[in-house]
């Protein structure tokens, strides 16, 4: 296993460089790419986390593809069309750019949800349908969506359906003075010398493939998946754990919760060069497997507690097997 997680981990190094000051997010893209599913970035505009996404891409083999959601932006312009050829008198598919391998959904919440929903099938399927003809995802396939805080001017909420689709919720804070300091350098070299990355060190798409082989077969105790579900669980049914959390919680995770934690826990075991997957891989996930699951309710939101509030509450309260 370690010829795949040396190249990767040569990755999350390489990736470090461009990001100053967000290891964690660093660290999160690539358990998202390893586990199989689709992450949502979300910061304050200048946190780069359109500039994240972009490294990812250029030291990964593979196909990237941006789409710039806007308010007037049409599902069709996501997934693609029918076209008329004619030159055979016939329709054909012209693909759009949900067909990539990194496809960036940038500021997918300025767009309205019917736009955003045309990610859902693509998202979860791996497949889009147009004029009721199914259309394959590659497979090494990663959808990076970003938002912006909804409380900011021009933003719609995304769909609970929508955001249960994502893997990971990842949360980009500002950085220190110091890690700004750094930013200014790092830009400034790049002016004058350009960023692109050596081709000689691009990761093929094929380790990414073979280290999810990998990840699925790296042991896990029973222990582990019962603490697992008891997370999820707690999630709904927080009466069990105080009065307190029960008047924070609207709706718990769903099973798709249950499996995220499952995979990127794995991949967080596989990642740090463990042989098999501790409770700690799964409290060092959770927050971002959770957040975006757990609906609040209108006490919580008074009290300006946070879903990442609840999660937090929620590890402390539930004992490990």
């Amino acid at each position: 296993m370690s010829g795949n997680r040396d190249l990767v981990l040569a990755l999350k190094e390489r990736m470090g460089r461009d990001i100053i000051g967000q290891e964690a997010v660093v660290e999160r893209l690539l358990l998202a790419l390893l586990a199989d599913g689709n992450v949502l970035l979300e910061g304050l505009p200048g946190l780069a986390k359109t500039r994240a996404i972009k490294s990812l891409a250029k030291n990964l083999e593979g196909e990237f593809s941006r789409i710039q959601f806007t308010p007037d932006l049409l599902p069709s312009d996501v997934t693609g069309s029918e076209i008329y050829d004619d030159k055979s008198g016939s329709f054909r598919f012209d693909p759009g750019p949900i067909f990539g391998n990194l496809v960036l959904a940038d500021e997918i919440n300025r767009a309205p949800a019917k736009v955003q929903s045309a990610l859902l099938e693509a998202m979860e399927e791996r497949q889009v349908t147009v004029s009721g003809t199914r259309h394959a995802m590659p497979d090494l396939f990663l959808v990076l969506a970003t938002q912006n805080p909804i409380e900011q001017e021009g933003t719609y909420p995304l769909p609970e359906a929508q955001m249960d689709r994502f893997l990971m919720h990842v949360v980009i804070e500002y950085g220190t003075e110091d890690d700004e300091v750094e930013i200014i350098r790092l830009v400034r070299g790049e002016t004058r010398h350009g960023g692109d990355a050596d081709a000689r060190d691009v990761v093929p798409a094929r380790a990414i493939l073979d280290a999810r082989d990998e990840i699925r077969a790296l042991p896990i105790a029973e222990a582990v998946e019962r603490y697992i579900v008891s997370l999820i669980y707690a999630t709904r049914e927080p009466q069990r754990y105080g009065d307190e959390l029960a008047s924070w919680v609207r709706v718990g995770a769903s099973p798709r919760g249950t499996i995220a934690l499952d995979r990127v826990s794995r991949a967080h075991a596989w990642l740090r060069g463990g042989d098999h997957v501790t409770p700690d891989d799964v409290r060092a996930v959770a927050h971002d497997c959770l957040r975006h699951r757990v609906m609040l309710s209108f006490e919580a939101n008074a009290d300006g507690i946070g879903a990442g509030d609840v999660v937090s509450r929620l590890l402390e309260a539930v004992a490990i097997a």
